[in-house]
């Protein structure tokens, strides 16, 4: 039996994945009653294009192709897709080269982008403002991912797939023995898709001790509703890409609703949603290493005070107002619509990790840094997870 820890849209989409593959005898476990309930369902609803990540790491191998098959998916499913394309904005003079190296990115990792002047971004998205020059992704698009997640859940019950909700994964016995606080459960083979809690997993099977998770919290505002239509899809900023954060941006929803946002702030906890969640003793180990990374990582630093100060309002609207035409400080209305980014970070290099991670002993799989472009890659990462760690590489039998 292939025992799978956690059904957001990484382990859903490797469960599907090996099914298509000739497995059958799969279990998934999730702590949550509903699915959801953390970064799958809390994400911003955009599929990504390829555009942000170097040519030679899982992200770019994953993210375009991801992108095309969860478009096809939700044609067949029936589902929420709207291809309403992205414009990615510069606030600055000093920002044309950093859009430059997107666009050089973007090319070589196989997207559609084009370089458009203030002109053509006029045609696109009429109140977006830019410095000279903008960036042109046509295949970026919207989805809703609670369907997405509802779809896969039902699709792998139907074909036998047993989702056990409300289970929590304490340790390990022996090598083949899973111990959760619904019992003992045996495998032969088990994924780590946990998410924020990964690393905490990997240690489990004594593995992955140089890595930790830092948690950021990702805060949005909405624009008020006479001002939604000033937004026809994604509107980017710029992003530092010596970190894997894209910046505060503009997104129409399935519903509208345009949000704005999200922050990138530490936080508290892996679930630390509202002010007062997942506090605990963990916390002092997060904050200890969130010193030792402001105190030795410029890069981490420099993030740590600018998105702090984005908590205050005015801060905020300074970090959008450059971006869009028509919008003033009294249209970002609070919203309560907050994500987690479980950011892996290599305590030994005391570095964010800007991959995907996959660590594999013996008969267990650890997938870890399983953020953004994850959900717009998860498709095509199960794929590849099954192609590398699952098939004999001679031969193309499974194992």
């Amino acid at each position: 039996m292939i025992l799978i820890c956690g059904a957001g849209i990484t382990g859903l989409s490797i469960a599907r994945e090996l099914l298509n593959k000739g497995f059958c005898d799969i279990t998934i476990i999730e702590k949550e009653k509903t699915l959801g309930k953390h970064a799958s369902g809390r994400n911003s609803g955009v599929l990504h294009a390829g555009i942000y990540y170097t040519p030679d790491s899982l992200k770019a191998q994953c993210c375009l192709k991801g992108n095309r098959l969860m478009k096809q998916y939700c044609k067949e499913k029936g589902l929420t897709l709207i291809e309403s394309g992205k414009v990615i904005v510069t606030k600055k003079e000093s920002e044309l080269s950093t859009l430059e190296e997107l666009y050089r990115r973007a090319k070589l990792n196989g997207a559609l982008v084009e370089i458009i002047d203030e002109k053509a971004l006029k045609e696109i998205e009429p109140y977006a403002k830019t410095c000279k020059k903008a960036l042109f992704s046509p295949e970026t698009a919207i989805i809703n991912p609670d369907e997405i997640l509802n779809s896969l859940e039902a699709e792998l019950s139907d074909r036998g797939v047993k989702i056990l909700k409300g289970v929590t994964l304490n340790g390990v016995k022996g090598s083949r023995i899973a111990v959760t606080d619904r019992g003992k459960i045996e495998f032969v083979k088990f994924i780590n898709a946990s998410g924020a809690h990964a690393d905490r997993i990997a240690h489990k099977f004594g593995l992955a001790f140089n890595y930790r998770i830092i948690p950021f919290k990702g805060l949005y505002k909405k624009l008020t509703k006479e001002k939604a239509n000033l937004v026809r899809g994604n509107i980017y900023p710029v992003p530092d890409i010596r970190n894997p954060f894209l910046g505060i941006h503009f997104t129409k929803i399935h519903d509208s609703t345009v949000y704005v946002g999200p922050t990138a702030t530490p936080a508290f906890g892996r679930e630390n949603y509202g002010i007062f969640d997942d506090i605990g003793f963990e916390t002092l180990k997060i904050l200890y290493r969130d010193f030792s990374l402001f105190i030795s990582n410029a890069k981490f630093r420099n993030t740590a005070f600018t998105e702090v100060r984005k908590y205050f309002k005015k801060k905020f609207y300074e970090d959008v107002k450059d971006m869009i035409e028509g919008v003033g400080i009294e249209d970002l209305l609070p919203s309560n619509k907050v994500g987690i980014r479980p950011q892996l970070i290599d305590v030994n290099k005391k570095e964010l990790v800007m991959d995907f991670l996959v660590i594999k002993d013996s008969n267990t799989i650890h997938i870890l840094n399983a953020i953004s472009p994850a959900f717009t890659s998860a498709f095509a990462f199960a794929e590849f997870i099954i192609k590398e760690y699952f098939m004999e590489k001679n031969n193309g039998k499974l194992v």
